[in-house]
């Protein structure tokens, strides 16, 4: 099942893809967050609902606008932390990402007055369903209500001058997530999923989830460790190599240019650049 959000002239709904249509969910049944911790009688009700406007009919949004708890992972690909010279990291380095610049598809990542080192990140992002705390590995896909797609849009010398990820990363418009949660029975095992960024067509990065340090169980468990992972919270589970300020000589995005990425059986995010 496929939840997407997305906006008409009458207003914003949210609701299943099915095919190239949406089932549009009843308002009875409350938010997408409210639905999130028990997909089986979800997908159930949507079922029933009839088909609404084509895909292409409506613009799509993103499908969650403020995740209770939005984790960044970093290093967590071998490859990319040897691309940084920097070690491979013994535990997940989890940091935390502001609200407030998450934007979806199609909206333009705002490049500020001043900056000049603005790189991407492609990302496979989980969406917790059922909430918990201290969660075994074994369990841990039980707490997971999907997957969506993150680029961690980053500003690089804020990043290296500051010593502290959070803010050069959570700049307005720095954090493109989309285009739909795709739930875990769709998706299958995460852990081995065709990942990529190209911009302006031109492949930057290209890996597999597979090539994770902490794969999507660990995570879950280790970040719930005396920690409550609260229903719609995502944690977004690190880079693969390929990123602009590692290459010689460093690339960085600039106005004009789009950026898409694309993770297997989720789809594709896609966000043009602009610059103040």
């Amino acid at each position: 099942m496929k939840l997407v959000r997305f906006s008409t002239s009458n207003g914003q709904y949210w609701g299943s893809l099915d095919g190239t249509r949406i089932r549009i969910a009843p308002l009875s049944i409350g938010s997408m967050e409210d639905n999130l911790a028990n997909l089986i009688q979800l997908e159930e009700i949507l079922a029933l609902e009839p088909s609404g406007p084509e895909i292409s009919e409506v613009q799509l949004v993103t499908p969650l606008y403020c995740p209770p708890q939005f984790i960044g992972i970093g290093l967590n690909y071998r490859n990319h932390a040897i691309e940084t010279g920097n070690p491979i990291p013994a535990a997940p380095i989890s940091f935390g990402f502001l609200q407030s610049s998450i934007i979806g598809p199609g909206e333009s990542i705002v490049i500020p007055p001043n900056s000049s080192d603005v790189d991407w990140e492609a990302e496979l992002g989980i969406v917790i369903g059922k909430p918990g705390r201290d969660i075994s590995i074994a369990n841990a896909l039980d707490h997971v209500a999907g997957y969506l797609i993150v680029n961690d849009v980053s500003e690089r010398q804020i990043q290296s001058s500051e010593g502290q990820w959070g803010r050069a990363k959570s700049f307005d418009s720095f954090k493109p997530v989309g285009p739909w949660i795709v739930t875990q029975s769709e998706v299958g095992d995460a852990d081995n999923l065709k990942i990529g960024l190209t911009v302006n067509g031109i492949v930057k990065q290209s890996s597999s989830t597979s090539e994770l340090i902490f794969g999507i169980s660990e995570l879950v468990s280790r970040l719930s460790y005396s920690t409550s992972l609260m229903t719609g919270s995502i944690i977004s589970t690190g880079t693969p190599p390929g990123i602009g300020s590692s290459r010689k000589p460093p690339e960085f995005l600039k106005s004009g240019d789009i950026v898409e990425v694309t993770i297997e059986k989720i789809g594709s995010l896609t966000n043009p650049v602009v610059k103040l």
